[in-house]
């Protein structure tokens, strides 16, 4: 099968490897359709956060079922989507069901050590795939991982309808983060420093069937408006700007993923603002279904604005701006078949 692999000098790699073989009896083989480039792979392609040399990348999947083992309730041609967030179930963690936080994780993680889905296929056991609504369109079940991942930290932030929560950067999970908030009811500011960003995230989140107020705004301007009582810092590098920008006894969410970021803070200042500082971590499995269900009322498929051919995946390592030609789109999903 096709695939693209990291390769050592920070970069992907068209190269043909073995087409992936069920190994359990629940284990579940997957045409993959389309998989989503993530923040994370563009942080890996940047040296922003590690990947296992040489491994398949990619891990927000969706296909169809081509082949599934005899204990598994798939059957071929089902539409799924993948949980990339494996766990063993067998670890004190899983027993208290932080599945998020399996201590067995060497190996397990899906497009970093373990081979993922920037591939004509996946191979995954049946918990960590899930069976599409009839009706959902590719464009918006492949963010329904992205989806996952803003549910958790959503959940973390313990937001309330009808106060408005800051979200630092205007990226495919910021941009998720904000329409959800939306939904649920919390007016968001929404702040990118990149001009291209800030104009396509408000033409994409123009219109949304919500009654929650919306403002996409650079750093300056939000530094100067009223405090809000929760900021998520979608880019994994902002803590500082979150903490100047959150009112007295709000909430700081790091959500993004950057292993190079180092900031300093002032324990005396959280200490006498009452502030929360959280880390809520990958989702938890439960927050998939809830993602699922969600997903069908929110027009996830408006940020998906490019649909890059695997064999022409320099365009999209372009696009998300790994080579310093600045961001070109949204979110950018790798096609692996050309059934959409």
């Amino acid at each position: 099968m096709r695939a693209l692999t990291f390769g050592e000098n920070g970069t992907l790699v068209r190269t043909e490897r073995p087409d992936p073989r069920l190994t359990g009896p629940d284990d579940v083989r997957i045409r993959v359709v389309q998989t989503g480039i993530c923040g994370t792979d563009r942080g890996v392609l940047t040296g922003k956060f590690p990947a296992e040399p040489g491994v398949v990348m990619g891990h927000e999947a969706v296909g169809r079922v081509e082949s599934a083992g005899p204990a598994s309730r798939f059957a071929p041609g089902n539409r799924v989507v993948i949980n990339p967030t494996l766990y063993c179930s067998a670890c004190p963690q899983c027993a208290a069901a932080r599945f998020q936080h399996c201590m067995n994780k060497a190996g397990t993680e899906v497009g970093l050590d373990r081979d993922g889905s920037y591939a004509d296929y996946i191979v995954l056991p049946e918990r960590f795939v899930h069976r599409l609504p009839d009706g959902m369109s590719w464009d918006r079940a492949v963010v329904v991982e992205p989806l996952a991942c803003v549910l958790n930290n959503l959940d973390a932030a313990s937001i309330v309808p009808g106060e408005a929560v800051t979200v630092l950067g205007a990226g495919p999970i910021g941009l998720v983060t904000a329409m959800a908030a939306l939904h649920l009811g919390s007016g968001v500011v929404l702040v990118e420093t990149d001009p291209f960003r800030r104009e396509l995230a408000a033409k994409l989140l123009h219109d949304l069937p919500v009654s929650a107020p919306l403002s996409v705004t650079e750093p300056d301007t939000a530094a100067s408006a009223p405090r809000s009582r929760t900021v998520i810092d979608t880019v994994g590098s902002l803590l500082d700007t979150a903490l100047r920008l959150v009112d007295t006894a709000g909430t700081v969410v790091v959500m993004g993923f950057d292993d190079r970021a180092r900031v300093t803070v002032q324990p005396l200042d959280i200490l006498r603002r009452g502030l929360r500082i959280v880390g809520a971590g990958d989702y938890n499995a439960p927050s998939f279904p809830r993602a699922l269900a969600l997903a069908e009322h929110l027009p996830l498929e408006r940020i998906v604005t490019h649909h890059i051919p695997l064999d022409e995946h320099e365009r999209a390592v372009e696009l998300i701006g790994v080579n310093g030609h600045g961001y070109q789109g949204a979110k950018v999903v790798i096609v692996s078949n050309d059934e959409q």
